[in-house]
């Protein structure tokens, strides 16, 4: 629940009302589907996707997927520098240069947590989600959407694929909902469970982490719907389709609602949704570098590291081309996650499906299935958007 989902959430709503709800569902339920997957590799094989690639893969080819993973939390790390700056903007009247420089100094935040154990960190993650979940909730009873026009957005529909604009918004929230790096993340945390390396232990293992994953996935679905549903009741609804600026947004909130604490609400979960992802981020940063190369780093190091390849461009577009442009710099950033994405998926498929790894806890053939559909739609879908910009040049 990173600003990204925020800016592609917003511009699918504020422009396309309710329709791309069903983009957000199936991003979702592909998310349960792969999460669920990348459980069984780290509760089964006691390694994590990128230790899994490194053993499986030539050198040449492990180094192309990190560096291709690096891209993906930079992408994301963006997306948290410029999201904060705006929420920091929206709240105290902070430039956006000024608020992109002041996010470096999260790692802070991170380096105390992690020094005090990874509950804590788990335990900050889920209180900033309540935050979120909680304006949201609040954000929505103002708004009152039009429920049927929701129930009908969750229904796919063909303007999706032949609207160039709008598939590319869909990319975009397909790769903030599913993110190729929380894969590697995600085999790696599980395995800091306390479970019994028996098959008994393994499998009770993989079903409480499923729940507990599908658990949080299902209310991700409920935010990143509510920033949706909020923006087609409140602009699209209205006649202001081309609110797709958060700052924008912010503006026009509370007098559209006719609610004063509407606009403010917005900013706190902004701002509260760019911690979140921080977090996540440096952990996925030190597992890939520590599993694809076999290099351990100081965490305050690898933090800066990804935060300083994230600041960079972030400073140099809100510099060259104005504040305006930071939703578009956004939605891009999630799309670059989209574009990602096959390399981890195809793998962990791959993985999972294979005896020799898993042994009797393989993929059955209906999940090997379901995961190889959910593989080629995420890349067909990349290829698409690819060619219809190819085209249109």
């Amino acid at each position: 629940m990173d600003p990204g989902n925020w800016a592609t959430d917003l511009a699918g709503g504020s422009r396309y009302g309710y329709s791309l709800l069903s983009v957000i569902l199936l991003s979702n339920l592909i998310a349960i589907l792969l999460q669920h997957l990348c459980v069984k590799l780290g509760v089964v094989t006691g390694r994590d996707l990128a230790q899994a690639c490194r053993d499986a893969y030539s050198k040449p080819v492990s180094w192309m997927l990190w560096i291709l993973c690096e891209v993906a939390i930079a992408a994301c790390d963006l997306a948290e520098i410029v999201g904060s700056a705006i929420g920091l903007q929206l709240l105290f009247g902070i430039p956006l240069v000024w608020g992109c420089v002041i996010t470096a100094l999260d790692v802070l935040i991170v380096l105390f947590l992690q020094s005090k154990g990874f509950r804590y960190l788990e335990a900050l993650v889920i209180t900033v989600i309540l935050v979120i979940g909680g304006c949201f909730c609040a954000e929505l009873i103002f708004a009152r959407p039009d429920f049927w026009g929701v129930a009908r957005g969750f229904v796919p529909t063909a303007a999706i694929w032949e609207n160039r604009e709008m598939l590319f918004v869909a990319i975009g929230i397909l790769g903030a909902t599913v993110m190729p790096h929380n894969l590697y993340l995600h085999s790696a945390i599980v395995q800091t469970r306390d479970f019994e390396r028996t098959r008994e232990g393994k499998a009770e293992a993989i079903q409480f982490a499923t729940i507990d994953s599908t658990a949080a996935l299902f209310f991700a679905l409920f935010i990143n719907g509510g920033i949706l549903i909020l923006a087609a009741a409140a602009f699209h609804a209205t006649g202001q389709k081309e609110v797709a600026a958060i700052q924008d947004a912010y503006r026009l909130l509370s007098p559209t609602l006719g609610v004063g604490a509407a606009s403010t609400l917005f900013a706190v979960a902004l701002l509260a949704s760019g911690q979140n992802s921080t977090l996540t981020g440096t952990l996925a940063g030190q597992i890939v570098m520590e599993g694809f190369l076999q290099v351990r780093v100081a965490p305050w190091l690898r933090r800066l590291i990804t935060r300083g390849i994230a600041i960079v461009p972030a400073v140099g577009v809100i510099g060259y081309f104005g504040e305006g442009r930071t939703t578009d710099l956004l939605i891009w950033s999630q799309v670059l996650l989209s574009m990602q994405l096959g390399f981890a998926v195809i793998p962990l498929v791959c993985f999972t499906g294979c005896r020799k790894k898993m042994g009797s806890f393989v993929n059955p053939r209906w999940v090997q299935v379901l995961a190889w559909v959910a593989a080629a739609l995420i890349v067909f879908l990349n290829l698409k958007l690819i060619f219809d910009f190819c085209i249109s040049r």
